[in-house]
């Protein structure tokens, strides 16, 4: 289509930058602190602020921040006082690595990253506050991720100790679970290794119960909770009490009323599955666990040490796997199994972990899975304790059975079901301290120590005599220094470390020498309470105002990638949690609502810079503009699912504006066609139904068909038919509606000038209806009648029809069916 050029058509370029500069002139879309205080209706809306990497925004920043924008504008059109601000996630390894790549210093190169992204983003018509915005990497804004790690610290949920971690050789860092992908590193695809490492942690374990069970009080994504229910992991079992037998015991029944621990020295493991106690015939310890030099013998004491070195380089996660061939090694030592009292083999293997449960598992081979395989390898002893519906308590087995059934081979308890059983077993267990019931969490405390240098200081000081001591607050901010050298080593630890001048200092407490922590913060702890600071930017001598806080938190509505389900937004309620419980804040989950938005793919591929098909903005919205990039980004799809970016495809879109500008420029000042307003009204109606449920596509759909009616036959709209229409189109296409608003004669934006559009439902309503008509059910015709015209109405105009009429000449009608609004069908013989 070609771009009008005589100044008398639609010429994006022109009308975006003026409603642009217009609104940065007016204040459009700030507001001071003053007004944050004052409004009356506030809405607080949303979206993950981006990483700013050096190629700037891609397709897919683009998408999440003009749905959550288009759900801002239509609020704010209804009447809410909207709030949209928008910051730069702008530390950690990302950035880093990508300074070490192209030799420049990231502290000259965010804020050149930061820059283009502003541009950007101002080019998109996003109603952001630029009056709040954050960057994680400013000292005003880490200050503050220090005093969170204080107030964390103070209260005993964040301390230091040593624990085995994923270490990437390459970026020389630890990795998250999560950032490990079949063995390697998600960033580097180098192969990933084991380290104990001494890091700092914060116990969001403390809070397992209190993140699942709020799950049921937000309005998420069901995704999104479903998510963070499994990364919880709550199980409920027993823990029980294998205890220890000395070293040259071997195996021998004992009376298993004699069984005790008196020096508790005992494996302590938790089962989800006490009933079948009876038929752990070993039993399977982490590497690392503790209790392994005690139970070693010296003549497996060699290759006990062989195969924990070999499992100390092997990652977290590829030790997990469940298609891994099971390994495994002999310690030469045995505990007593608390229900038979038989002595039984422990054994070492990789894929007992120590940071999941208690670092210890009671292998049941008949009747789990891993324990058959493991078991069959290692020529173990494999009963059956459970019989199914065809099986008896000596049918063998030849695979593991996991399903329904009784216990067998179980003594007394022989004959219970599964649910009896559990709570019988474990009763009698207890009665002779050998077992407990317990619930159980997957979720692990949260790590949040970098060894790197592109991050916030952990805000404490080391003394030999006093130990960890917090810096004090009117010590923020610890600094990040500018370091020349900040390539990591494979030592493990900071480059921080590498500058003596920055790390020694005083003890707070007794004035003695001491040192800084060299680590410095996870990223997600910079963006764990982001949306706190928002508000308050104005405040520096607080991390978030009271009075603001209280008035516009917990957020509204909140957007964002599902890929941080169990991450950023994990972190976020934790930390609102306990900000919650010391008094900080009056609320206790940060998101009241959280919608997850689908993903963008381009001609049917996924994108990526191999593929050489990513989509760059610039030029699109060059070419295009920004309105019609929005229009067609939420047009591709469910916007919760995404859709395909097909090149021609934004040529509908485009046409529609053009459309739009022609029809509305040339309205008449006259009465509205009845027709047309009833369509009206129906679209009306159902983009606000949608709209609020980010019903994106199918309300632009509805728009485009309604302006097709105003068009249909050439005819010229009147203005009371597109002036509503402009409103509906301005949380898409904000440029354009602002354009066609003035030029209509109004003064003053449109977002606070002009009120959503009312629907009234007897407008709406249809006054004909299209009726099947049927000749002994089948199909022969249609007739267009009046809104609930009666029966002999019906039945004159159906055998009025052409073709029914020749169906009916002759025939004996025996019967009428009429249904209201639908049907007439003649039963002729």
């Amino acid at each position: 289509m070609a771009h009008d050029q005589d100044g008398s058509g639609y010429v994006p370029r022109e009308v975006e930058r003026k409603w642009q500069e217009a609104w940065d002139a007016r204040g459009t879309n700030t507001r001071s602190a003053a007004e944050l205080s004052e409004v009356s209706s506030p809405y607080y809306n949303l979206m993950m602020f981006p990483y700013p990497s050096a190629e700037g925004l891609h397709v897919g920043n683009i998408y999440a921040f003009t749905g959550a924008d288009v759900h801002g504008r239509y609020r704010r059109l209804t009447g809410l006082q909207v709030f949209e601000p928008i910051g730069f996630d702008a530390f950690g390894i990302h950035s880093e690595n990508f300074a070490l790549k192209v030799g420049v210093h990231p502290m000259d190169l965010i804020p050149k990253n930061v820059a283009n992204f502003t541009r950007q983003l101002r080019r998109t018509g996003g109603m952001f506050d630029w009056d709040h915005t954050v960057d994680t990497t400013d000292p005003a804004y880490y200050k503050w991720t220090q005093w969170v790690f204080l107030k964390l610290f103070e209260a005993g949920l964040a301390e230091r100790k040593e624990a085995p971690v994923n270490w990437c050789p390459s970026c020389k860092t630890v990795l998250a679970n999560e950032q490990v992908v079949g063995g390697r590193c998600e960033r580097c695809d180098t192969p990933v290794e084991q380290r104990r490492i001494a890091q700092w942690f914060f116990k969001i374990t403390k809070y397992a119960q209190r993140l699942l069970d709020n799950l049921d009080t937000i309005d998420w994504s069901e995704t999104t909770t479903k998510a963070q229910r499994n990364w919880i992991g709550r199980s409920e079992g027993a823990e029980l009490v294998f205890p220890l037998l000395e070293s040259g015991v071997g195996v021998g029944a004992v009376d298993p009323a004699t069984v005790r621990d008196p020096e508790d020295t005992a494996i302590r493991v938790f089962t989800t599955r006490p009933d079948t106690v009876f038929g752990a015939t070993f039993m399977v310890l982490a590497p690392e666990h503790p209790l392994v030099d005690r139970l070693v013998s010296d003549e497996h004491r060699a290759t006990v040490e062989a195969y924990r070195a070999e499992a100390q380089r092997t990652d977290l996660v590829s030790r997990q796997k469940a298609d891994k061939t099971k390994t495994g090694v002999f310690t030469g030592g045995y505990c007593r199994n608390p229900a038979t009292g038989e002595a039984i083999p422990v054994w070492i293997a990789d894929y007992v972990l120590m940071e999941y449960g208690t670092g210890a598992i009671m292998a049941v081979p008949g009747h789990d899975e891993r324990d058959f395989e493991f078991a069959t390898e290692f020529g173990l002893p494999i009963p059956r304790v459970v019989a199914g519906p065809d099986d008896d308590a000596h049918t063998p087995l030849t695979e593991a059975y996991a399903g329904d059934g009784v216990l067998v081979n179980s003594g007394s308890f022989d004959g219970l079901a599964k649910a009896e059983a559990i709570r019988a077993v474990t009763a009698w267990l207890a009665e002779r301290d050998m077992g407990e019931l317990r619930v159980n969490y997957r979720l692990h405390d949260w790590c949040i120590s970098r060894q790197r240098y592109w991050g916030p200081p952990i805000p404490i000081i080391h003394c030999d005599a006093c130990g960890a001591v917090p810096v004090p607050e009117d010590q923020l901010p610890v600094v990040l220094p500018r370091v020349e050298d900040f390539k990591p080593d494979d030592s493990g630890i900071s480059p921080l470390a590498r500058v003596s001048e920055w790390y020694e200092t005083t003890c707070p407490s007794c004035g003695g020498d001491a040192r800084r922590e060299t680590d410095v913060s996870d990223t997600f702890l910079d963006s764990g309470w982001y949306f706190l600071r928002y508000p308050s930017t104005d405040f520096d001598d607080r991390p978030f105002d009271a009075e603001i806080t209280k008035k516009w938190l917990p957020v509204d509505c909140y957007i964002g990638g599902n890929e941080h389900a169990v991450l950023h937004l994990m972190y976020s309620r934790f930390l609102t949690m306990v900000l919650h419980d010391l008094g900080h804040l009056d609320f206790e989950e940060p998101f009241t609502r959280f919608r997850a938005h689908g993903l963008i793919i381009r001609e049917g591929a996924k994108m990526s810079k191999s593929k050489g098909n990513v989509i760059v903005p610039d030029p699109i919205i060059d070419e295009y503009g920004a309105d019609t990039f929005r229009l067609y980004l939420m047009f591709l799809g469910p916007f919760e699912e995404g859709g395909d970016y097909r090149d021609e495809g934004i040529q509908g879109p485009y046409g529609f504006l053009h459309r739009l500008w022609d029809t509305v420029l040339g309205a008449e000042d006259r009465p509205a066609d009845p027709d047309v307003e009833r369509k009206l009204h129906q679209t009306i109606g159902q983009v606000s139904e949608q709209l609020p449920e980010l019903g994106y596509n199918t309300s632009i759909a509805a728009l485009m068909e309604y302006l097709n009616v105003v068009r249909s036959g050439g005819r010229t709209a009147a203005r009371s038919e597109v002036e509503p229409l402009v409103v509906l189109v301005a949380p898409f296409c904000p440029h354009i509606a602002e354009e066609l608003w003035e030029r209509l004669g109004h003064e003053g934006s449109l977002f606070d000038a002009a009120p959503w559009p009312a629907y009234d439902a007897d407008k709406a309503r249809e006054t004909r209806v299209e009726v099947a008509v049927q000749v002994n059910g089948k199909l022969r015709g249609t007739v267009l009648l009046e809104v609930d015209a009666d029966a002999d109405t019906a039945e004159a105009a159906a055998r009025a029809e052409d073709n029914v009429a020749r169906h009916l000449d002759g025939a004996t009608v025996r019967r009428v069916i009429h249904v209201p609004n639908r049907l007439v069908n003649f039963v002729v013989g």
